[in-house]
């Protein structure tokens, strides 16, 4: 097998012609051009060159082995811009794994301010369950994971991105729209539209009705808000969700009102604990709590109501 510099050295006498032209190329000296020709041949176990009247003349087997070593010095720039521009943070993939809440209202912002300065960088978003992004993260399948509510994986390290409170989305014109805030009481006998008890959100809201002794009766149970809202719209009840489910949507018909007493929700970033974050991913990080921040959402309180 040809070393780099071996391959080098014929490619520069295959392209000049001379031994002395590839040797003042890579500026070395002509005996030591010479010596890696030798070397290259004994490798390869046949003559690259033979001379005929004082002119290097590239053997047959030599013209079948120029093309597949520019080939593959053509590889090897690229490899090298490549890592240049991953470097640079100009070219690359970042891989952000979310759950669908979050993949509606903060990140399609966030990727458009990040991909505007990084137009060679390739970002793929996959909606999963908040289990499902801890372990992508844990497995170095994700560089990033964003959840709302609590999560334990020892595999993963958590970082408060922002709170939003548990609040009751109902049509304007509703009757409970004229209260600044509303209280599990207020809603009985309203056919209540909520997520999966399985999920983050819909565990809050559980506790919240069982706190306040009042009982929770989901008329509709939904896995996405924007189901909910569309419910919400045509009708059919009003929704429990938090502060994030406005964001980004159309609500000029729906109003938000707290849920009260205050229910503290807080989202997190997810970065891997047995890996360096990569530099896509801190750059990203940053660009989404501008984001946040810009919405108004507030930092999670000291004492966080998981």
């Amino acid at each position: 097998m040809l070393s780099l510099r071996e391959m080098d050295v014929f490619r520069r006498v295959m392209e000049l012609g001379s031994i002395t032209g590839a040797a003042n190329q890579l500026r070395i000296s002509q005996p030591a051009a010479s010596r890696l020709i030798k070397q290259a041949e004994q490798r390869l176990g046949f003559p690259l060159f033979v001379r005929q009247k004082k002119r290097l003349i590239p053997t047959t087997e030599a013209k079948a082995l120029f093309p597949e070593t520019i080939g593959a010095f053509a590889a090897i720039d690229s490899v090298l811009r490549l890592a240049d521009g991953l470097k640079s943070g100009r070219s690359g993939l970042l891989t952000i794994a979310t759950i669908p809440a979050l993949a509606n209202v903060l990140l399609p912002a966030a990727i458009q301010r990040f991909r505007a300065a990084r137009t060679g960088v390739s970002v793929r978003m996959l909606a999963v369950s908040a289990h499902e992004s801890a372990n992508l993260v844990a497995d170095q399948r994700a560089d990033l994971g964003l959840i709302i509510g609590p999560m334990t994986h020892s595999d993963v390290v958590m970082s408060e991105l922002c709170a939003v409170r548990l609040a009751c989305v109902l049509p304007k014109k509703h009757p409970l729209a004229r209260k600044a805030e509303l209280r599990p009481a207020d809603l009985q006998g309203e056919p209540l539209i909520g997520l999966s008890p399985h999920l983050p959100l819909g565990v809050q809201v559980v506790r919240a009705f069982s706190e306040a002794n009042v009982p929770l009766r989901l008329a509709i149970e939904v896995t996405q808000t924007v189901i909910a809202l569309s419910l919400v719209r045509a009708a059919a009840g009003v929704a429990l969700l938090d502060d994030f489910a406005l964001l980004g949507a159309n609500s000029r018909d729906l109003v938000l009102r707290p849920l009260k007493p205050a229910t503290q929700i807080v989202a997190r970033i997810l970065h891997p604990r047995h890996r360096p974050v990569t530099r896509l991913a801190q750059e990203f990080s940053g660009i989404l709590h501008a984001v946040v921040s810009e919405t108004g959402l507030t930092r999670p309180k000291s004492k966080t109501r998981l």
